[in-house]
Parts: C-alpha cells; sequence; structure tokens
C-alpha cells in the first residue's frame, strides 16, 4: 500500500476536502498548498501525480491526531524520516483513540480476525521478539474495517 493510497484512503473515510487537508498539514507546523494535495491524491496513471514522501505523510497523521486528540503542551511532533505499516497504524490507533478491543472488533468485523497477541505485537518496538511486521493486508483490512464502519 502506498502513502498515497493511504492518504486518500483517510480523505474519504473522513470526508476532507482540500482545505481540510491542508489544514491537517497546518496543525503539525507545515504549510502545503492546494496544488500538492490535489497531486498526491491523483492517480497514479495522471501525469501530475506526485509521491508523497514519508516525511509528508507522517506530518498529515501528527496533523490528524492533533485534530482529534487536541494539541499537547510543548513542541510539535517530529514526524519520522521512514514510516512502516506498523508506525502508520500506530498512529491512526491513537488518532482515532482506540483501545485493543475496538482494533479487534474491527479486524473481526471483516472476517480476518487476529487476536491480541498479534495485535500488541503490531505495536511492539522492532526489536523485541515478539515484534511482527505488519502486512499491506492487515492494514488494508483495518482501513476497510474503518470504512464499513463509518
Amino acid at each position: 500500500m502506498t502513502n498515497n493510497d493511504l492518504l486518500r484512503r483517510i480523505r474519504y473515510l473522513y470526508d476532507f476536502d482540500d482545505d481540510a487537508m491542508m489544514a491537517l498539514f497546518r496543525l503539525a507546523g507545515n504549510e502545503v498548498t492546494r496544488s500538492a494535495v490535489c497531486d498526491w491524491l491523483k492517480k497514479e496513471e495522471d501525469p501530475a501525480f506526485k509521491e508523497i514522501t514519508d516525511k509528508e505523510l507522517a506530518t498529515f497523521l501528527n496533523g490528524l491526531t492533533i485534530k482529534n486528540r487536541g494539541r499537547k503542551e510543548g513542541p510539535l511532533p517530529v514526524p519520522e524520516d521512514q514510516l512502516n505499516n506498523n508506525i502508520i497504524f500506530r498512529k491512526l490507533k491513537i488518532a482515532m483513540n482506540l483501545k485493543s478491543d475496538e482494533i479487534l472488533d474491527l479486524f473481526e468485523s471483516t472476517g480476518k480476525g487476529i487476536s491480541k497477541h498479534e495485535l500488541s505485537a503490531f505495536f511492539r518496538r522492532p526489536g523485541n521478539n515478539s515484534y511482527r511486521t505488519m502486512r499491506d493486508q492487515y492494514l488494508r483490512n483495518f482501513l476497510n474495517a474503518l470504512q464499513a464502519k463509518k
């Protein structure tokens, strides 16, 4: 799953317009133009398509968290230079204020249930023995369940 796919899915999940997307970036301390947002949302076949970088997507997800949960005191969160599905999943969990049981129910609703142990393995640090890399299909199923719930 590409960063652009993820950005599109979140946009449609929340029904954000271009102004709302730009506002999320602004909340996280990054000013983006309407044309940049439009180019990121285009399909890959479109000549104006531009890939969104990991750092830009991390900034967007940080903005989503600030919008949904409020801004913490102190400096803005620093966006990661490199993202993987585990980090994206963790950021979405925090932004949406989801509890483990709610996430398990979402996975169950897609017919692709996971255990509590599998779920906790996705949130562990990469050096941990119980860490498990989240594959695209899990992230896709999670986003599909969120879409169905909305």
